[in-house]
């Protein structure tokens, strides 16, 4: 296999990655076939996957204008994945200029990606860490030179818990970073779960299987669990919701059935 100048040296080619599939589902351009067959698996038992991504993203933007219209003007997006437009960057700082943006992922085609797109912008750029090492993000030097962690933050956690297995405590790891966040903070989340999806649990775990086999585990949570993520915040109306119903911008109802897939929140730190 050929690999694109794109491609950093250091990465396995010929191994399926979750930053890549998300590309692929989402239209982009970084991703390669072992990407594309992996997504294509999954979307033989989960049809409605890109449409399921689209909504994550769209309730994405609508979260980040929300935190600017509430004063906030940083953000730190954990497993922020391979730049597509409407990145963070791009809608926090087209409502408020000069706002400050951390990404964070541990694919290198993430972070190599995400250094090109941020070229330029001193009020954004990228780490290359995991969600299951808090401190290793907060103690980043990007961190330190664009997020005051005396002031509110909007932690971005955006499809990303559902592939921290219990085992590595995503729970604990969430906490570790709402108590280093100041009062007012925002933790905005997205999260799967069998719960929502219009198709029999057994036909959609046939697309968790996949990430299974390319040892990536996706863990469908219940809207319960995922709720206990929000431990220490105040809800923000309308709650946990499906991600269509969350401060829509159109009819909900107008949206593909696929969309209502998982759960969607806003919690502010008291």
């Amino acid at each position: 296999m050929e690999r694109p100048a794109w491609a950093p040296r250091s990465i396995d080619i010929s191994v399926p990655s979750v930053s890549r599939i998300y590309d692929f589902y989402l239209g982009g351009s970084h991703n390669f076939e072992v990407d594309r067959e992996a997504a294509r698996k999954a979307m033989a038992h989960l049809p409605g996957l890109p449409k399921i991504m689209q909504a994550n993203r769209a309730f994405m933007r609508r979260a980040v204008r929300h935190a600017v219209g509430t004063g906030i003007d940083q953000f730190l997006d954990i497993g922020s994945g391979i730049p597509t437009f409407g990145n963070v960057h791009e809608v926090a700082q087209a409502a408020h200029a000069g706002a400050r943006v951390v990404y964070v992922d541990h694919d290198p085609v993430a972070v190599a990606h995400s250094n090109a797109v941020l070229a330029g912008n001193e009020d954004a750029d990228v780490v290359a860490a995991d969600l299951r090492k808090p401190q290793e993000i907060l103690s980043s030097p990007q961190v330190e030179r664009l997020i005051d962690l005396n002031r509110p933050v909007a932690l971005l956690l955006v499809a990303i818990l559902h592939f921290v297995e219990d085992a590595d405590d995503p729970y604990g790891a969430v906490a570790q970073l709402r108590d280093a966040l100041a009062p007012g903070s925002l933790l905005v989340l997205t999260h799967a779960s069998y719960e929502g999806i219009p198709l029999p649990a057994e036909r959609a775990e046939g697309a968790v299987d996949v990430y299974k086999d390319i040892r990536n585990p996706l863990i469908m949570r219940s809207r319960d669990e995922i709720a206990r993520f929000f431990e220490g915040y105040d809800m923000v109306e309308p709650g946990l919701v499906p991600m269509p119903h969350w401060r829509p911008e159109s009819a909900p109802e107008d949206e593909d059935p696929f969309a209502f897939s998982g759960f969607a929140g806003v919690g502010i730190a008291a």
